[in-house]
């Protein structure tokens, strides 16, 4: 029997790189309001009050940036002068600059199109991309980074909704699992750091996490005496936030991602428009990916997308179920090429990606969101895929 301990983190909205994150996909959602085509490509920096905003925009719209940054760190919590980082009176460098006249035409015209005269956008990038699934959680991610966004998400609600009135925007939180036989049996640890003020103990913070946030997550069965809980190793999470440490859009992409468990390809997601296919492909590729396994085609399913700038089909796709597909990964693979458009504009136009639904991606995890409805999440390719795998099968 093999048995091993594997572990994932998340973070919460308060945390500085996913403030930058939310920055980036707000400014992203406020130019797609005005315009469903704009090409964005905004990163954010932040550091004790100070916000600089960097990047690229090819838009007709204008929007107020100051603004819609303001609003982003006010919603966080970061409102008042004491934590250090205050939405009403940070400073707001903004170094946004117009999309590269180079990199707009193979967006705008794809290989394919100037070959072919056809009507196809190119991918705006090369890049190698990922998507997965497994059938260990409901939303068929892995279950430690399941665990670990739950939790990082209920630390917040706890925080926003007066239960926990001491704590403060940011926090960490990482779950370790028990797996045998590649089956997850237990729980080995669960950490949580979390900012919070000066007046309350250690004692009183870790019973009322245990209560508040680690119980009505995790399962009582699994929470024995045997799981190690930490609870601010440190010992003290006053000073937090972009005090605390800088913030960078798209240092967090394992977080956002799958914990670990799956190959990532490299790119991050926010603050990117659609045709860009580090996001775009990403969401793509988990969507495949999860249809197979809602399918039950495979209890585990990985897709790489390969593409390059400015042409429109991928360069390569490949599907991986680690052994556990009904049929040989080569015929799956022939019926997600079938079923899946993985083209920039096919992508675009079967996820709905014109719309402004990305700051709501920025915490907590893109994939297998309970509280959410995002597109790449439904599983309405299984009588597809069920249908071209037969018709493979027969030729």
């Amino acid at each position: 029997m093999s048995k091993y301990i594997f572990t994932s983190e998340s973070v919460t909205e308060g945390h500085p790189d996913k403030v930058a994150d939310k920055i980036s996909d707000a400014i992203l959602d406020a130019y797609l309001e005005k315009d469903p085509n704009a090409r964005v490509a905004a990163e954010t920096v932040i550091k004790n009050n100070t916000v600089i905003l960097a990047g690229e925009i090819g838009s007709f719209a204008e929007i107020d940036t100051e603004n819609v940054v303001r609003n982003v760190i006010n919603n966080i919590g970061y409102d008042h002068a004491e934590l250090g980082f205050d939405g009403h009176t940070a400073e707001i460098i903004n170094l946004l600059d117009r999309q590269s006249p180079d990199i707009a035409q193979g967006v705008d015209s794809a290989l394919e199109v100037r070959e072919d005269h056809g009507d196809e956008i190119g991918a705006g990038d090369q890049g190698i991309i990922f998507g997965y699934a497994v059938n260990e959680t409901p939303e068929l991610l892995p279950l430690p980074i399941s665990l670990a966004h739950k939790l990082a998400y209920r630390l917040t609600e706890v925080r926003k909704n007066g239960t926990l009135k001491y704590l403060r925007p940011d926090g960490k939180t990482q779950v370790s699992v028990i797996y045998e036989d590649s089956k997850a049996v237990g729980i080995d640890t669960v950490l949580i750091s979390t900012q919070h003020d000066e007046k309350v103990t250690q004692e009183q913070l870790r019973n009322d996490l245990i209560e508040n946030v680690i119980k009505p997550i995790i399962q009582a069965e699994w929470l024995n005496d045997e799981v190690r809980v930490l609870v601010n190793p440190t010992g003290r999470f006053v000073i937090g936030g972009p005090v605390g440490d800088s913030g960078l859009t798209g240092r967090k992409i394992i977080v956002d991602t799958y914990g670990g468990a799956a190959h990532h390809g490299g790119g991050a997601f926010s603050g990117k428009d659609s045709t860009k296919v580090d996001r775009s492909a990403a969401y793509a590729a988990r969507w495949a990916a999860k249809n197979i396994v809602a399918a039950g085609l495979a209890d585990r399913a990985e897709i790489q997308l390969a593409y390059a700038i400015g042409v429109a089909a991928p360069v390569s796709i490949y599907v991986n179920t680690f052994g556990t597909g009904v049929l040989p990964d080569e015929e799956i693979q022939a019926a997600v090429s079938e079923v899946f458009d993985f083209t920039p504009s096919g992508i675009i136009r079967e996820l709905e990606l014109r719309k402004p639904v990305f700051a709501a991606t920025a915490a907590y995890g893109h994939f297998g969101r309970p509280d959410t409805d995002f597109s790449w999440e439904r599983t309405n390719k299984v009588s597809a895929l069920k249908k071209a795998l037969i018709a493979t099968v027969k030729a």
